[in-house]
């Protein structure tokens, strides 16, 4: 199944680390959060990846570019060129990389990726934000009630979207208000290609037109997800998440 990851956004909250790379490649125990969200999906076998640039595109490409020779060692004989590495990076992921311009908002972002997507089923999430959810069970979960998409519920503190839940379904989707049931938007969607067609164009916003008429059609059904999960909005997001790489207690790491 592919995996659309949005990683195009200013991340003006952690500025002081976004003034010279995109938000995504922010390091938790020295690999970009893009990187951990990715090996998250890999161990569930999902490993075709189409990332949505934007803010400062270039760090990104650059980085899937040169990634085997950042992530090993090697000898170069200047005189000839060539290069002798000494291990190898075990990574078999295929990554499609895809400008979707610089101030598209992230309903636009999706939308520009539908001729890569294509007409299949496809995951979804934001490239800055860390879980332990267990993707095989989501897909079933899915799978299992045939509506158009699936997003991931889970419970942290009240600054984000709320999902307003009867059961399983959501009865409607509210960008950032003060939570009532205590249950937000955590990412990690499952979405059915139709989706495409409720996205107008790049001025559109994911969480409200797009998301909101899912969930008044009886469309949108939410996984409920208890375990880990961990934005990083802040510089106090990503030191409590290398805190935890560096402690050995990082419940994502699969």
């Amino acid at each position: 199944m592919k995996v659309v990851i949005l990683a195009g956004g200013y991340g003006t909250r952690l500025s002081e680390y976004t003034e010279t790379i995109p938000k995504p490649m922010v390091t938790v125990g020295g690999r970009p959060i893009l990187w951990h969200i990715m090996r998250t999906y890999a161990h569930f076998g999902h490993k075709d990846f189409y990332v949505a640039l934007g803010y400062k595109a270039e760090v990104i490409k650059e980085y899937f570019l040169h990634y085997r020779s950042l992530n090993a060692d090697f000898t170069v004989d200047l005189a000839t060129g060539a290069i002798q590495p000494h291990q190898t990076d075990d990574t078999d992921w295929r990554v499609t990389l895809v400008h979707t311009g610089l101030e598209s908002m992230t309903g636009g972002r999706v939308k520009r990726l539908q001729r890569f997507v294509g007409n299949e089923t496809f995951l979804l999430t934001y490239g800055d934000g860390l879980a332990d959810v267990d993707l095989d069970a989501l897909v079933a979960f899915h799978r299992s009630h045939g509506k158009m998409v699936t997003v991931s519920a889970v419970h942290p503190g009240a600054r984000f979207g709320e999902l307003e839940m009867s059961g399983e379904r959501v009865a409607s989707f509210r960008e950032k208000p003060q939570t009532a049931q205590g249950w937000i938007n955590g990412g990690y969607f499952v979405i059915e290609p139709e989706f495409f067609e409720l996205i107008e164009g790049d001025e559109t916003v994911l969480e409200r037109e797009p998301m909101e008429r899912v969930a008044g059609m009886g469309e949108l059904m939410a996984y409920r997800h208890e375990g880990f999960w961990q934005c990083m909005d802040t510089k106090r997001d990503r030191d409590l998440l290398e805190s935890l790489w560096q402690q050995g207690d990082a419940p994502w790491q699969k």
